[in-house]
């Protein structure tokens, strides 16, 4: 027998028990008994639940039998409690009182907990099958993740308690007045939803702290086991709420459908039968209307509620709107709303997308959105049970393969030539293949001095393995001094035809020497590499020339690798350190990233350009690189000169590079070039205070600024809201 307990809560009287258990066999039936410390039995409540993952670990298939256990009893304080799970001809007893249940809720014990998993079989058979595929190191290095909790400084119960509205809050939220007071039209499609649940989402709605609203069900439950004893008892209490009994199943979307057709407010509200709103939820988003003008799309950030509603995990901390990270995860999802003018445009949910009904209704409306708003706050709890994506994505396989269309129809409605979607890092994660048009000239401009061998070990590859063949590299040659250079440049030139060498006769700066560089290019896009590059997915050209084709598109962006297979690039948030800084540095290729960020091709704010590709025509409308900024953040300062284009900067995290970082130019450390780092710092932060002041406009203000890692926000060192303080002077011009 193996079993494991994931999680033990006291519920005012209760004590609720989660976890699974395994005989040698999936026939094998577990057994309990609950028993006081004088070893009387005590009555509970037991109800089994699917635990594919442990289905699929210990069996390698998912099987019928529900392998979870979900068991509460009532108990009284100070006393312990036995529970004894027989399976598979053994026993084991578990002890419970308040004492150690307060221990295991507590940051060191669960750290201690991390260790002592790795113990646990399960661990263990997943280590072993990491290992096989990626390595000591990466097993080492992600083993020191998990247990230092790098993801998170703060365990999110606690965060959320210091950050969400107070009564007194909620109190002044109720006597507010706004210029305009939009009527929200919440619709929820009911089938057969368990009471509990479907009370705890009507509650939800009617504690709202602004009243301009109707609540709008449909019920398409089979006949009989319909919620209009429910329903009939919250809408006599309330003339805002209205419902529907349809008698038969619509499916997803006609059942929604049917709540829409109800709807008569400003703006249509999703929300699902067994979620819950917070208190503060249609207020945020009545302020928001009228700090918008025009906005007609609004969306919230969320996190997840347990099944038995006490404990909050796991929130979804989101960009301001993102369209290329759309189209990788519905990362939208909920708190969602639409103008009702809108949606009568568009039209409402379509049957040939249940599963993904949503993803598509959101592109749709996204798509003819005059002006979209991101809500920066979480306003949704989503309940997360074993048979919802939320938690088991494999429950649910349709459902991506309909995401998977709704992308594709997507496309062709904006008019993007795409091969193919297919499955990214797990399930409800995209990778789009673009269709490459012709076959243009792609300009690779590199600049180098001496480091002979980590030039070559750049063109090489990328010429002789490399897929794509339609390029010529533009050496900008940056006054080496080694004749072994020379006689390389000699070589390389007349091994491959396509490569030519020019000459920079004048001092370092990164930024003249690339527009040097583009002066001599005759290619219609540029792309712009480091000396010390070397290749690792062979198509990587291909797959930042499919963005950087489209017309929206200004920059492409790569994922980048240090020699230990850890990140050094997945995008840059403007703001990190101050300034400017790459995403995920540090992590394992193979670790999984906050929300699968950076596997997830999106918009950012900067790539950086040791490896970035734009177009020419992109790149001279702009002026090309900023010289004033020799060494520091002329790549940053690049990317947002295009932006204010109104042109994206995409990041492509199938074009995957190593990068050997600066070994041919080495580190600020002397004091002139310490000055010059603190100067051009200072030269960027007065052309660009507005991003600065705001925030970026792709990480959330709720994220710390102190990490590259995405962690919630250090409350001690950083309000929300506020931009971290860099802590070196910026008065040097």
């Amino acid at each position: 027998m193996r079993y494991h307990v994931d999680v033990v809560r006291i519920r005012e009287n209760s004590i609720q028990v989660n976890g699974w258990v395994i005989g040698n066999s999936p026939e094998d039936r577990p057994k309990f008994r609950v028993t006081d410390e004088k070893k009387n039995p005590v009555p509970f409540e037991y109800v089994s639940t699917r635990r594919d993952d442990v289905s699929q670990i210990y069996f390698k298939r998912t099987v019928e039998q529900e392998l979870g256990f979900d068991i509460r009893f009532d108990y009284v304080r100070g006393n312990t409690y036995h529970l004894d799970i027989l399976c598979g001809g053994r026993k084991v007893r578990v002890r419970f009182n308040e004492e150690l249940i307060k221990r295991r809720s507590s940051v060191a014990y669960k750290r201690r907990q991390k260790l002592l998993d790795l113990a646990n079989m399960e661990t263990v058979r997943v280590a072993w099958d990491f290992f096989k595929e990626n390595g000591l190191k990466a097993l080492v290095l992600k083993s020191k993740h998990k247990i230092q909790g790098i993801d998170n400084d703060y365990d999110y119960g606690e965060w959320w308690a210091l950050t969400k509205p107070t009564d007194e809050e909620l109190e002044e939220q109720r006597k507010a007045v706004f210029l305009w007071m939009p009527k929200f039209s919440i619709v929820i499609p009911v089938y057969q939803t368990p009471e509990k649940y479907l009370r705890e989402m009507l509650d939800s709605v009617c504690a709202q702290t602004y009243g301009n609203w109707e609540l709008c069900i449909a019920d398409g439950s089979p006949e009989g086991r319909d919620r209009e004893r429910i329903l009939k008892q919250y809408a006599e209490k309330d003339e805002r709420i209205h419902y529907r009994i349809l008698g038969e199943n619509l499916g997803i979307a006609g059942n929604t459908n049917a709540a829409m057709e109800m709807a008569r407010g400003d703006f249509i509200v999703l929300a699902d039968h067994d979620d819950r709103m917070t208190p503060n939820a249609l207020y945020e988003c009545a302020k928001a209307i009228n700090e918008n003008q025009g906005c007609d799309v609004l969306y919230s950030d969320e996190d997840k509620l347990d099944m038995d509603g006490k404990a909050l995990f796991d929130p979804h901390f989101k960009p301001d709107f993102n369209p290329d990270l759309l189209t990788s995860v519905n990362y939208i999802c909920h708190l969602f709303l639409v103008k009702k003018a809108l949606l009568d445009r568009v039209g409402g949910f379509r049957a040939e997308f249940d599963g993904a009904q949503d993803y598509d209704f959101i592109f749709r409306c996204t798509e003819a959105a005059a002006k979209i708003v991101h809500i920066p706050k979480v306003l949704y709890h989503w309940r997360c049970h074993q048979d919802s994506t939320a938690s088991n994505p494999e429950s649910k396989l349709y459902a991506f393969e309909a995401g998977s269309r709704a992308i594709m129809a997507h496309y062709e409605r904006v008019g993007i030539e795409a091969q193919k979607v297919e499955k990214g890092v797990d399930y409800g994660i995209y990778h789009t293949k673009f269709v490459i048009k012709g076959e243009p000239l792609v300009s690779v401009i590199i600049p180098n001095k001496d480091h002979t061998g980590d030039l070559d070990n750049c063109i090489r590859p990328m010429l002789t393995k490399g897929t794509y063949r339609n390029l010529e590299v533009v050496v900008v040659e940056n006054n080496s001094t080694k004749q072994e250079t020379w006689d390389y440049y000699e070589k390389i030139q007349k091994e491959f035809s396509n490569v030519r060498v020019v000459r920079w006769e004048r001092e370092f700066n990164y930024s003249a020497i690339n527009n040097f560089g583009v002066e001599h290019a005759r290619g219609e896009y540029l792309l712009f590499l480091n000396n010390d590059i070397e290749l690792i997915a062979e198509d990587f050209i291909e797959e930042m020339l499919g963005f950087c084709q489209r017309e929206d598109v200004g920059i492409a962006g790569a994922r980048l690798l240090y020699a230990d297979d850890t990140i050094q690039h997945a995008g840059v948030v403007v703001g990190f350190g101050g300034i400017a800084g790459h995403t995920f540095i540090g992590l394992h290729k193979a670790e999984n990233s906050y929300f699968h960020r950076a596997m997830c091709a999106q918009d950012y704010s900067a790539v950086t350009a040791a490896c970035m590709m734009s177009k020419k025509s992109v790149f001279q409308a702009v002026g090309g690189f900023s010289e004033e900024l020799a060494v520091a953040f002329n790549d940053i300062d690049y990317c947002m000169k295009v932006r204010a284009l109104g042109k994206l900067v995409v990041y492509a995290p199938y074009a995957l590079l190593y990068h050997y970082e600066s070994k041919s130019r080495g580190l600020e450390d002397t004091p002139e070039k310490v000055a010059r780092f603190n100067r051009e710092i200072a030269i960027f932060a007065k052309k660009w205070p507005d991003i600065l002041k705001n925030g970026d406009p792709y990480y959330n203000p709720n994220l710390t600024l102190r990490k590259s890692n995405f962690a919630l926000r250090d409350l001690k060192k950083e309000k929300i809201g506020e931009p971290y303080r860099l802590e070196v002077p910026l008065d040097e011009t």
